[in-house]
């Protein structure tokens, strides 16, 4: 019997606050599905990443420019045909509505990256490669906005190991991986 494989989101957004795996993750689930992946931090301008390293949350007036840049950049590749995981906090609803004018039709779908705070706060204290210090977690906790009923997504536990992490959100996509 052949099982029926939906079609793959043209853009899907590994979203959700630091220390949740976004980039790790998105990277798996880019590979297994043959997108191309986008680390949304990347763009971040360094005026924003310069007030992260000081400890100093990013207000909606930092985050608007960033978040138009991914949208834009989410559009120019879906134009070229090409579909792509890109990785952004995506902390409220408004910045995934930032996010999805860059696809035709709005349709994105985000995966929300999701672990209790000490979690989170341990996977933070490990890192040394990361602009964002464990002190902003809190910030980020409380800015985050859910995912509405509206919005095409889902909510992945990322306390597993990583491959079983990106099994269940390859699951979560609806679809089947291309390796």
């Amino acid at each position: 019997m052949t099982r029926a494989v939906q079609r793959v989101p043209s853009l899907v957004v590994a979203m959700g606050v630091s220390g949740t795996g976004k980039s790790s993750v998105g990277t798996l689930v880019a590979e297994r599905l043959g997108l191309d992946f986008v680390e949304g931090d990347d763009y971040h301008p360094e005026s924003n990443i310069a007030k992260m390293r000081e400890g100093i949350a990013l207000t909606d007036e930092d985050r608007r420019p960033w978040l138009q840049i991914l949208a834009d950049l989410a559009g120019r590749r879906l134009d070229a045909g090409r579909s792509l995981v890109l990785t952004c906090s995506a902390l409220k609803r408004g910045y995934r509505d930032t996010l999805r004018s860059g696809v035709p039709g709005g349709a994105a779908f985000f995966l929300h990256l999701h672990a209790d705070h000490d979690v989170l706060s341990a996977r933070m204290a490990q890192r040394t490669k990361h602009f964002m210090p464990t002190s902003l977690l809190d910030s980020q906790l409380q800015t985050l906005e859910p995912l509405q009923d509206d919005e095409l997504g889902a909510v992945v536990d990322v306390e597993p190991p990583i491959e079983e992490v990106a099994d269940a959100a390859v699951a979560a996509l609806g679809v089947q991986g291309v390796g």
